[in-house]
């Protein structure tokens, strides 16, 4: 059987699966990551939009009372996470939550889990 890449994934939400990893080590070392570098990471050549890739798992944190885990990807010139992360009240005191939870301890979610995220928030959009 061949080995899959992500490269050859189109899915915002394999792309997701994708993500939380390297949010999650980065969360263990105490660091932020710029959309460039993760963007670098994932192959994506410095550019890429990560709204709907980072709102899966955005959503996913949300419905399971974890902390915010994107908080920790921000824009270069300014140091904060794009507009979109609505749940942020206190930047510094939701990012040293990320820092302090033990993401390792956790079964990683499923493409399935963070679909259903998703569509639960977009189901609750239709009905406000």
């Amino acid at each position: 059987m061949p080995v899959k890449l992500f490269s050859d994934v189109t899915s915002a939400t394999s792309r997701a699966t994708q993500i939380f990893p390297i949010l999650i080590a980065a969360a263990a070392n105490r660091r932020t990551l710029t959309y460039g570098v993760l963007a670098d990471i994932l192959g994506f050549g410095g550019a890429g939009v990560f709204a709907t890739q980072l709102g899966h798992i955005m959503h996913w944190c949300a419905d399971n009372d974890l902390p915010p885990l994107t908080v920790l990807v921000v824009n270069a010139k300014t140091g904060l996470p794009g507009a979109g992360l609505w749940r942020i009240e206190n930047l510094h005191a939701d990012r040293e939550k990320v820092f302090g939870y033990s993401w390792y301890q956790l079964v990683p979610p499923t493409i399935e889990e963070l679909n259903e995220a998703d569509k639960a928030r977009k189901n609750d959009k239709k009905r406000g």
